[in-house]
């Protein structure tokens, strides 16, 4: 094929030790130390946070409620409880709440609602009432007027019932018979009895005299008659005598409550008066009802002398059904209510229904057992709970979002094992006006906002907190400040200016890009801290540059074991890896470790073999279910790049085999995608590759590199390895352009490429990173599918036309082949046949 003639390619720049440089020297004046700063009194960063939180606490409608969204240690739930004392609201909407008795439905307890502090005043006031009527009610039955009209009428009743007594008596008397007691068991009942000789004979023996012809038939049948008629005449009276004894009772009955009534109906006046609300006035009008429909209650309520306490399952208290459950009291109360629950299970968020065994052995339960949870608490306020323990707890969150969107609280309990025998009680619901503030992060909002259609009309509200903000020297001076308050909250020894500027540039390590500064202050108040702790180890009255280096070394030798052991593989060659020579077809590519709260990069080796076929790319990891969808991803990638450089005027007849070496668990990612082209790019034109050199970087289908993630921890992973076998001054990585601004490394990284010892090399182009990693220049496509001569590319065109037209002349050979193998078959044939026709004649002959 022929060639045009060879250009120029400019080579890629190697970034230097000062644009590597991060260091801080924002100093703000004359400032020596946290002392000289004021400790910071808003929150740092989270303004679009702020301003949608401020939208859901000040927007007085139903449904919304609040989500916030964000990485721990970002100050999700400092800032809320920040935004909730700081916000300006209206005065306060108190209540206090209660439960009493429901006279006319024991099983449904009824829910009264009181301004603040009323609720206390009416449970007291109700107290009062039943203490005063059980002390005043007893005297009225004592009262000597009380005990005179009641002689009175059972002695009226008393005389009307001997008088009808009497008549009766006289006609038994005149018809002679007498009213007898028989033993019958063991009781007694009357009976009417003939006199026969002054003696009272049964009929039954008067009739067995008769029967022995001792008593006259006709005298017999004559008393019979008699008997049947006084018989009749005394169930009549005694009828008579038990009506007497029913009005008797209506009369005392009348008597208790005339005496009574007034007492009672003055008493429940006087709380009409003062309570007001149609609901109260109501529930009034019950009791009153109720403390004059039972009047016997009042002499049961009277103890005995020398009595003893009651035994644990005796009847329970006359006049309980009258108490007060004052579930919430916001008497003391002035302010709008925060409750920050912890721990959201459902009996500490919706309140139970405490029970108890009776002496029957049930358990039972009634309205003072109703104990309120943090949701009532929160009424008329804020409630904040962690999102993770809302939706992770038994039933909390369908009754959750129920009583939201509804507005009420219905307080029961949750019943894991509801084969447990025991009667239930259903209170009546609660009026609810709170505003929920759940703490979660973005994939479960996201994963609930998608399954669950009653979080969008609960929840209306997302607040995201950001991770990282603006580097700038007002954000620095923040941060400084939030320095100076941990200083104070935790009694820390103060922090000199260059021990902040340290820790801003950790924030900036954190954030993962050079412009920005992380707001996972958590993390940042957790190095203040250990670098104080190394403070005070050297006995320093001042935190330094010196103490935060090595409270960050500290805090990685704490938790990068696994990191080590692996280096340990690489050094002891476990695992194979080559950082200097050179190789066809073998190059470095590089992958980050995440062991939770501890990442770290190392290199790995990649092979590339290829050969005539029509096979493609093989992906050796794909082909051992080892390799994931990404990685799959940027293989076929990768396979339409080579088609759109190499295959626009031939076929691509190339088999080209790709493998991660000494890979057991799985790789996933497309960052290795421009490594396997480089490693293909190799094995095609038999140039070597510089194994000192690593690379990163995912590709487009057009050659273009494009940025990868943990390109820190790639460096630095490379770095440690080469390192540990003699840094050579030719070893170094490859990075996208892109990554530069993320490029935020240890200092003693930074010191190897300023001495030369190691390179850090940012390309756009799979030209470009060849160029490097073989020393041959890339080259480019020039018109007509030809390429710049004598360039890596221009190589593998040159290579990939040879194994096409090797294939074609193969197929060729092969068919032509075919062709001669099958007409010698075919002569074959022939003869064969004519010796069996030569053979069947002489048979035949």
């Amino acid at each position: 094929m022929p060639a045009k003639k060879r250009q120029s390619v400019p080579r890629p720049k190697e970034l230097s030790h000062k644009e590597l440089d991060y260091t801080v020297n924002y100093q703000a004046g004359s400032a020596r130390s946290s002392d000289d700063f004021e400790p910071c009194a808003e929150i740092i960063g989270q303004q679009r946070a702020m301003e949608a939180i401020r939208l859901g606490l000040n927007v007085d409608s139903k449904g919304y409620n609040i989500f916030v969204t964000g990485l721990p240690g970002t100050g999700r739930t400092t800032t809320i409880s920040h935004l909730l004392k700081q916000l300006e609201h209206a005065a306060p909407d108190l209540k206090d709440i209660c439960y009493v008795n429901n006279f006319k439905n024991v099983d449904q307890p009824r829910v009264l609602i009181f301004e603040s502090g009323e609720g206390k005043r009416f449970k007291k006031d109700m107290e009062y009432l039943i203490t005063s009527i059980r002390k005043v009610v007893p005297k009225i039955f004592l009262s000597e007027d009380y005990k005179d009209r009641h002689s009175r009428l059972v002695r009226e009743f008393e005389n009307r019932q001997k008088k009808l007594i009497h008549v009766y008596e006289e006609k038994l008397t005149k018809a002679g018979f007498v009213m007898v007691q028989i033993q019958a068991g063991t009781g007694v009942r009357n009976e009417i009895q003939p006199l026969i000789d002054e003696e009272p004979t049964s009929i039954d023996r008067l009739e067995r005299l008769e029967k022995e012809g001792k008593f006259a038939l006709a005298q017999l049948d004559e008393l019979r008659r008699r008997w049947d008629s006084l018989r009749r005449e005394f169930d009549v009276t005694t009828i008579e005598s038990k009506k007497l004894t029913t009005k008797l009772e209506d009369a005392i009955e009348k008597l208790n409550f005339s005496m009574v009534a007034p007492l009672v109906t003055d008493k429940v006046n006087l709380l009409k008066k003062r309570y007001e609300g149609e609901q109260v006035l109501s529930y009034l009008e019950q009791v009153e009802e109720a403390l004059l429909s039972d009047l016997d209650r009042y002499r049961e309520a009277q103890p005995r002398r020398g009595e003893e306490e009651p035994p644990p399952f005796r009847k329970r208290e006359p006049f309980e059904e009258f108490s007060v459950n004052l579930i919430l009291n916001n008497a003391e109360n002035d302010s709008v209510p925060i409750v920050i629950e912890k721990s959201p299970s459902y009996k500490n968020l919706f309140g139970s229904l405490e029970r108890v065994v009776d002496r029957f052995g049930y358990w039972r339960t009634d309205f003072t057992r109703i104990i309120s949870g943090s949701l009532l608490k929160a009424t008329g306020g804020f409630l904040v709970m962690n999102a993770l323990d809302v939706f992770t707890e038994p039933g909390v969150w369908v009754s959750l979002k129920r009583s939201l969107r509804n507005g009420e609280l219905e307080i029961g309990s949750y019943d894991a094992f509801s084969m447990m025998a025991g009667s239930g009680i259903n209170p009546e619901p609660i009026p609810l006006k709170v505003k929920v503030l759940l703490i979660g992060d973005a994939r479960m909002y996201n994963l609930i906002w998608r399954h669950d259609e009653d979080f969008k009309k609960v929840f209306k509200i997302k607040a995201e907190f950001d991770s990282v903000m603006e580097y700038n020297r007002k954000n620095t001076k923040e941060y400084y400040q939030f320095i100076r308050r941990l200083v104070d909250d935790d009694n820390l020894p103060p922090v000199d200016i260059s021990a902040m500027q340290t820790l801003v540039e950790y924030g900036r390590r954190l954030s993962g890009h050079r412009k920005k500064l992380s707001l996972r202050f958590t993390a940042l108040a957790d190095m203040t801290r250990e670098a104080a702790f190394c403070a005070r180890q050297r006995r320093s009255k001042r935190v330094t540059r010196k103490d935060v280096n090595c409270a960050v070394i500290n805090r990685r030798n704490r938790i990068n074991l696994i990191e080590d052991k692996i280096q340990e593989m690489f050094d002891n060659d476990v695992l194979m890896i080559s950082t200097s020579g050179s190789r066809v077809g073998q190059i470095n590519g590089l992958s980050v470790y995440d062991i939770g709260e501890y990442q770290f990069g190392r290199p790995t080796r990649i092979t590339v073999n290829t050969s005539l076929g029509k096979a493609g790319v093989i992906n050796i990891e794909r082909d051992a279910d080892l390799s994931g969808p990404l990685h799959n991803k940027g293989v076929a990638i990768l396979a339409g790049y080579l088609r759109d450089m190499f295959a626009q005027d031939k076929p691509l007849v190339m088999s080209t085999s790709i493998s991660f070496e000494q890979s057991y668990s799985g790789v996933d990612g497309d960052s290795a995608s421009s490594t396997e082209i480089y490693g293909i790019l190799s094995s095609l034109t038999g140039l070597p590759i510089k194994q000192g050199i690593a690379v990163t970087g995912s590709v487009n289908q057009k050659g273009e590199i494009q940025p990868i993630g943990g390109v820190n921890e790639k460096i630095e992973g490379f770095y440690d390895v080469c390192k540990s076998r003699r840094l050579t001054g030719r070893q170094g990585v490859i990075i996208p352009h892109q990554n530069v601004q993320d490029v935020l490394l240890r200092p003693d990284v930074i010191e190897a490429v300023k001495t030369g010892k190691f390179h850090i090399y940012p390309v756009k182009t799979i030209s470009e990173g060849v160029e490097i990693l073989t020393g041959t220049p890339g080259g480019r496509r020039l018109r007509g599918n030809k390429f710049t001569e004598g360039s890596v590319l221009w190589k593998a065109n040159e290579k990939l036309f040879e194994m096409a037209t090797a294939y074609d002349q193969f197929g060729r050979d092969n068919a032509a082949g075919k062709k001669a193998r099958s007409k010698n078959n075919n002569n074959k044939d022939e003869r064969s046949k004519g010796k069996k026709e030569r053979k069947a004649g002489r048979s035949r002959r």
